[in-house]
Formats: structure tokens, sequence, C-alpha cells
């Protein structure tokens, strides 16, 4: 196998590869050998005729496509690591006619990463925020945990803006009832803004036992186009008003609700935690506003294929969080009247602002020779299997080349944006 450079042009390399004959033969006997159970020739059991026999019935050319795919792909891989490519699409492949004894020659185009011209770097000038956790900030977590651990107590009164009732309704527009515009015993926080504008608000002053008619609009953008701008009528009945009892503060709150004896240890460790995330939050974004600066100061021309793939794994990623919600991409998509390409579009900056980030830290890697040591692999893998709560060794053998490839490229990317930031002048 031989091959050459033809063309490179921008982000785009034209090979040619060169396959002897002989290994060319090579791949046909391998064709043969998989697909010989799919001929049937008189004279010979199913699978079991030659591939002479095979050849004169179908003709040699019946095994090209499948001999083509036994040796191009380590032909093409030899040719990628021989011109130290790097592509970042699938390659698009032609080849010239293909006569028996005779080399065979793939004319082989590729988009490939972008040449990335580094700016400064060194002595980027940043300022450090600083987060300073206040008396309030403590005051507003427990008050959270003194919601989260409310008790709902029955009450015989109006109902009130933060109570919570139970009521069946059924939506009209017109004299027709709608679809999806029923319920019973629905559970609902008056002004949460759960269901649409005007709806919760007149229910204010009702009593259990009440049958209310709610008059509302929908909204002109409502994910139902059926409804969309249409005046509705909502016949409601109350069963249920309810408010929130919430606890007193004191040490047996402190215990029921932490590890804490007393209300003291427990605000006390509350400031630690949180003391603790803003340290965190003014590091996180030190190190991306040092990243930041650094990639303004690169100039690449990144190809459309990069950003379409960010793009498509960022979907996925929005899709995997949706699932969690109990919805899917299509779902989300018809609630919100959004088209694909809309949203494919609305993340194609931030696609390709990651794209280009990605891009310069790989080259300040690989200009400040920034190495990853099989003991800060075996650190993260050691990592990962705690979060998994996972046998190290177990979770090892979990592991794909691809995995572990992957998490040396997570640790060298921060290993570079640590060496960004001891090498930048904070003030």
């Amino acid at each position: 196998m031989s091959s050459t450079v033809v063309k490179k042009e921008n982000n785009e390399v034209t090979l040619k590869i060169q396959v002897s004959a002989e290994d060319f033969e090579k791949g046909i006997q391998k064709a043969y050998n998989k697909m010989k159970g799919r001929f049937n020739i008189p004279g010979f059991r199913k699978g079991k005729a030659p591939r002479k026999i095979v050849e004169l019935h179908y003709g040699r050319e019946v095994f090209y496509e499948e001999a083509i795919n036994e040796v191009f792909p380590k032909a093409y891989e030899s040719a990628i690591d021989e011109h130290n490519l790097e592509p970042v699409d699938r390659p698009s492949l032609d080849f010239d006619e293909i006569v028996k004894g005779q080399d065979v020659v793939f004319t082989v185009t590729v988009t490939v990463k972008p040449e990335v011209t580094l700016g400064d770097y060194k002595g980027i000038e940043v300022e450090k925020k600083e987060y300073n956790v206040t008396n309030e900030d403590v005051e507003k977590e427990i008050e959270g945990l003194r919601e989260r651990n409310a008790r709902l107590i029955a009450v015989e009164r109006p109902i009130k803006t933060g109570d919570t009732v139970i009521i069946d309704y059924a939506g009209f527009v017109g004299e027709e009832q709608f679809e999806g515009g029923t319920a019973e015993k629905q559970t609902l926080v008056i002004g949460s803004g759960t269901f649409i504008p005007g709806f919760e608000e007149q229910l204010v002053g009702a009593n259990a036992g009440d049958e209310v008619e709610v008059k509302v609009t929908f909204p002109e953008e409502y994910h139902a186009e059926n409804l969309a701008g249409k005046d509705a009528v909502f016949k409601v009945t109350v069963h249920e008003v309810k408010e929130k009892e919430l606890p007193e503060l004191d040490d047996e709150f402190a215990k029921d609700v932490s590890e804490h004896d007393t209300l003291e240890a427990l605000k006390e460790d509350i400031k630690n935690k949180q003391e603790e995330a803003a340290k965190k939050r003014a590091e996180r974004e030190l190190k991306d506003d040092v990243v930041k600066k650094v990639t303004e100061n690169v100039e690449v021309d990144i190809p459309e294929i990069m950003i379409e793939h960010q793009i498509d794994d960022m979907l996925n990623e929005f899709s995997y969080q949706l699932q969690f919600q109990g919805l899917n991409l299509d779902t989300y998509l018809q609630y919100t009247g959004t088209k694909m390409e809309d949203m494919r579009e609305q993340m194609k900056e931030d696609a390709y602002n990651r794209v280009k980030t990605q891009l310069t830290l790989e080259a300040i890697g690989k200009a400040e020779n920034i190495e990853v040591a099989d003991e800060d692999i075996d650190k993260e893998i050691e990592n990962y299997a705690k979060q998994y709560n996972m046998d190290v060794e177990k979770f090892k053998k979990t592991l794909r080349p691809h995995d572990l490839e992957n998490i040396k490229e997570g640790i060298k990317v921060r290993k570079t944006v640590d060496f960004l930031v001891e090498n930048a002048k904070i003030a």
C-alpha cells in the first residue's frame, strides 16, 4: 500500500491510495468466504460452489464491494497516519476501474482538523471575582429547608395565593368540550403559574365545595394550535383547600432536617458549604474568563461539518436531559412549536464557540507539550468508579479504547486550562 496527498485546500485533503493487486486479491477471497452462502448455483449445494464457478455465473465484480470493505479501512488508516492527518468526517471514496492483476487506486477526499494560529496565551490579564456569603444567604437556605419540610393542612376558608387546592375541571371552547382540558382531583398551587394566565387568579376567594367558571384566553403561541388565541371557559369544582404550615425554627428542626443537634450548628454548616460553593464558582469563572480571552486571540477556519457535529452532540445532551422530565425531543418541539432546523440554528453560535475553544486548547496543549501520565488516568478512573459505586478493576473492564482516549483528552484539557491560569495575570 502506498499513498500520496494530491491536493490540500483549506480543510479538505485529497489522497491517492494504491492497494497492490495481491492485497486486493486477498480481499476478494475474504469477500468470497463471507458471501458464498448467498449463492445458489445448479449442481452445487448452496454455499458450496467454488469461487471460480460463482465468478463465471455472476462475474468477478460481484465480490468487489465487499472486497473494498475488507481492504480500504486498513489502507485508509495507514494513509491517515502516514500523512499525519486528523479527519473530522467520513471520507468520500472513488476508485479507478478495477482490472484483474493490477493495483487498485482509491481517490479519497476528507475534511480534516483546521490549522490553528495561536495568539498570546500567556500573561492574559483577568480579574478574579469574589462571592461573599452573607447572613441573608444562610437565612434564605434555612427558609428553603422550612418550605421543603412544610406540611399541608386542610383549612375551611376562602382560597388565598400560595394555597394548594384539589380541583376537578373541564374546559370548553363555545359549547364544545376540548380534548386535554379535563382532569379530576388535580393538585394546583395557586400563584405557581402552572396553568394558563388568568386561571389561578380566578380561584382566589372560592371555598371547598364551590363550583367556579373560569374564563381565559389561550396564548397566541400555545402549543396546541387548535386552542391558540381562543377564548375558553373552565368549569371548576373545588374539593379541598390546604395551606402550608412551616416548622418552627429551633433545635428540633435542625435534628429533623440534618445530622446536626442545634440550629446554630446547622447554620454554620450551611455557611461553610455556601462559602465552598462560592469559592468554586469564582475559580470556575476565572478559568472560563482566561480560556475565553485566549480563544479570542486565535485565528482558525472551522469546517462547517465540525459545527454540525457539535450541534448533534448538544441535541443529544439536551434530549438526555429531557428524559428526566418524562419528555423526548419530538414532544418538546411539538409543545414549543419549534422546528428542528430553527433549533439547530439557535445552537449554531454556541456550537462554533465550543469547537473553537476545543481547538484552541488542543493547540496550546501541543505547543506546551502538556502530557498525561498513566497515574493521572488511573486516578481519574478511580474517581469514576467511586461515582458509579463500582470496584475499580470491574469498572476498568467496562471501558473501551475510545472511552480511555476520552478520559485522557479530558485530563489534558484540564491540565492545559490550569497551565493558562497559572500563567495569567490575575487582578
